[in-house]
């Protein structure tokens, strides 16, 4: 890239660029492997460019980890027009689409960033505390009284569903519809053993 196509970029749309190539970076290797030489190399621009924009690496997986984050919850945005059980339904099998779409960035959301950065698993937990609020949303519609067993009970459903998307879509190409299936029927028994616990 020349130092001419470098300067027509603003500095949001250059931003911009460097996080679209550490995503598509994510989408092929764990967070762990991108450094900031390797950044600097595929985006064409010096480190120091990358600290300008970013401070530090951290805040490069910060931004980067972001950015996936939340293409996953657009992607899965609960269609408000549809009845709980629909929506449920529908949710599940866009994340299902996502993850087959998307399998390498998804896996390094899920499992790469366990181990990494505090501040970077916490981007990751808010999808996850999102996503069980989601289901809370639509199952007090259902007529389910809001408890803390309900809520502890979703954000642990919501783990297990990804590991399980993962597991099931990603490691072995099990049809969609049917891992949609099993975690519907998995929901539902997380759901009444939350409706009968003594706490």
């Amino acid at each position: 890239m020349s130092s001419e196509q470098r300067s027509r970029l603003s500095p949001d749309q250059r931003r911009a660029q460097l996080i679209a190539i550490g995503v598509g970076f994510l989408a092929e290797h764990p967070l762990e492997e991108l450094t900031i030489e390797e950044l600097a190399a595929r985006a064409g621009v010096s480190k120091a460019l990358i600290f300008h924009y970013f401070d530090s690496r951290q805040g490069v997986e910060r931004a980067i980890v972001t950015t996936a984050r939340d293409s996953l919850l657009l992607a899965s945005e609960p269609r408000p027009e549809l009845p709980p059980r629909e929506r449920i339904h529908d949710t599940l099998l866009r994340i299902a689409g996502f993850v087959r779409e998307h399998s390498g960035t998804f896996s390094s959301l899920v499992r790469g960033v366990a181990s990494g950065d505090s501040a970077v698993r916490a981007i990751v937990d808010e999808s996850r505390e999102l996503n069980a609020l989601r289901l809370l949303e639509a199952f007090t519609e259902l007529g389910i009284p809001d408890s803390a067993a309900l809520r502890v009970a979703l954000r642990a459903w919501v783990s297990f569903t990804e590991e399980t998307l993962l597991e099931l879509i990603v490691d072995r190409r099990a049809d969609d519809d049917a891992v949609v299936e099993f975690l519907e029927q998995t929901l539902d028994g997380v759901v009444d053993a939350a409706g009968r616990a003594r706490f």
